[in-house]
This record gives structure tokens, sequence and C-alpha cells, in this order.
């Protein structure tokens, strides 16, 4: 059975999409935690940058130069945004497809650290 981003991939199912070549695609968060909330995939299904090899190289360098793009589209680029990779299940990866979420449009929150209530 294929990820839902490899469905979102396949046109199976429906996306936001905001982006699209070869290479990427990106599309709106279906669960936004900011006014812009944008997910970035490689059409290349990687399950998470732990699967990265050397030739995902310039793949990777692409999906940061589209969220550059993308943040200077929806005009957050001047005060800031966030660009974030999750990785597997304690780095908070829901969805095992390689994603970066560009995250902006308010100002976000500064040295949040959950562990230390633990």
């Amino acid at each position: 059975m294929e990820c839902v981003f490899c469905k979102i991939i396949n046109k199976e199912l429906p996306a936001a999409v905001v982006y699209e070549d070869e290479d990427i695609l990106a599309f709106k968060d279906v669960r936004p935690l900011a006014p812009v909330h944008i997910l970035i995939i490689p059409k290349k299904h990687i399950e998470s940058l732990n699967d990265l090899t050397e030739k995902d190289i310039d793949l990777v360098g692409k999906m940061v130069l589209v969220a550059k793009k993308i943040a200077v589209d929806f005009d957050i680029s001047p005060k800031g945004y966030k660009l974030l990779t999750r990785v597997g299940e304690w780095g908070g990866q829901e969805v095992s497809h390689l994603h970066m979420h560009l995250i902006g449009g308010v100002k976000l929150y500064e040295n949040i650290r959950p562990w230390e209530d633990m």
C-alpha cells in the first residue's frame, strides 16, 4: 500500500497544491499550525532524512529552494518563517515520506523546552 503522500503525488487524493515540478510537490497542510503551513515533498518516495543517500543531495537542495520561493510567494519571507523536517517517531514524523514543513505568517514561539517539565 502506498503512503498518503504518494497518493497525493499520483492524484489519487486531493490536495491544495501551491507548487509542482518534475521532482517536487508542495501543498497546504490539512491541519495548519499557522496561517501559512505548506508541506514540501519529493515525488521520489524517501521515508525520512535517515534514508537519504549521496544521490539525493540535489533533490534536498531543491526542496529548500522551493521552500524559499514559496515563502516569497506567500509574503512571509521578510518577517521570517520556520522550515522543519521531522525524523522518526520520536521526532514527530507522522507520514513515512520525507517532507518539510514551511510554517509562517505569525510570530513563532521561542525557547520551547517541553522536556524540562518532565
